[in-house]
């Protein structure tokens, strides 16, 4: 095909809901569109340039005739509600400010950052803003995507990667994308890394299973935990726990038993004198 396109574009509508939710006249529809985008900015520049980063993934916006409600998907909302909700109140008289209506937030809980793409993208991005290895970074956030339950990862690293003088692209792939199946539950996030040697674009997509099935840890994965420790030393055998071939346990008497039938010693053999014609003399046959 050659003909890609932006996995939330496709299903939105289809398996997928709008993050902006409202209806307006074609005079004002400009004007709620270029107010979406400056809240969305100002909310990506307030809680994930700053620090501390609140790791606001997503923002959905509702509107009703006087009323503007704001949905933040954070992966840390702690940081973006504020001790006593000081910080979600701040917010939210800076939004009523800038849109000159009323404006309710909500905050909602990312319970699983490693399935999310865009907080993917945006943690890579972070560290190869700290000259971290591009190699090793695209690798360790894929094993963390497959290990938290994804079916599939795949990561793409564009620009001057590793201060190279020409710009290359690099790609990590676990697992499978199916990308023309509507049904499938792809992520997808886009970030950005501002280098000294120049920017470098992060591409991420987390399938994680079709809609309405519930994500399990792949077993190919999963992290697998240490053995128990065990006594070292020389181990005795038990008789009382062998195990009989019925199933039962065997009693120590019957196996000192068994003992004693099958194992026979061995006669004694008379010793024989020297020149007599037995087993051992010169003379014998």
């Amino acid at each position: 095909m050659g003909q890609k396109t932006s996995p939330i574009g496709f299903r939105t509508g289809i398996t997928l809901g709008w993050q902006s939710t409202w209806f307006a006249p074609k005079a004002t529809y400009g004007d709620f569109l270029i107010e979406d985008q400056k809240i969305r900015r100002f909310i990506d520049r307030k809680f994930n340039r700053t620090v501390p980063k609140g790791a606001v993934a997503k923002v959905e916006i509702t509107r009703t005739r006087n009323e503007v409600k704001a949905t933040l998907h954070s992966a840390r909302p702690g940081i973006v509600i504020g001790p006593r909700g000081g910080e979600v109140d701040k917010l939210r008289e800076e939004l009523e400010q800038m849109t000159g209506r009323n404006v309710t937030v909500n905050v909602i809980e990312i319970k699983e950052p490693d399935l999310n793409a865009t907080l993917v993208a945006e943690a890579i991005a972070e560290q190869l803003g700290k000259r971290a290895s591009f190699r090793r970074t695209m690798k360790q956030y894929c094993e963390g995507a497959m290990n938290a339950g994804a079916k599939g990862v795949k990561i793409i690293c564009g620009g001057r990667l590793a201060g190279s003088e020409m710009a290359r692209r690099e790609t990590q792939k676990l697992g499978s994308i199916p990308l023309h199946t509507l049904n499938a539950n792809v992520d997808y996030g886009v970030a950005t890394a501002r280098t000294t040697y120049g920017a470098i674009g992060i591409k991420v997509w987390i399938y994680k299973g079709n809609f309405g099935e519930e994500t399990e840890q792949s077993p190919s994965y999963r992290r697998r935990r240490p053995p128990r420790s065990v006594a070292t030393g020389p181990v005795e055998k038990d008789r009382t726990n062998v195990a009989h071939p019925s199933g039962r346990r065997r009693p120590a008497e019957t196996d000192a038993q068994d003992s004693k039938s099958t194992v026979q010693p061995k006669a004694a053999v008379p010793p024989t004198e020297p020149g007599t014609g037995g087993p051992g003399s010169a003379n014998g046959s």
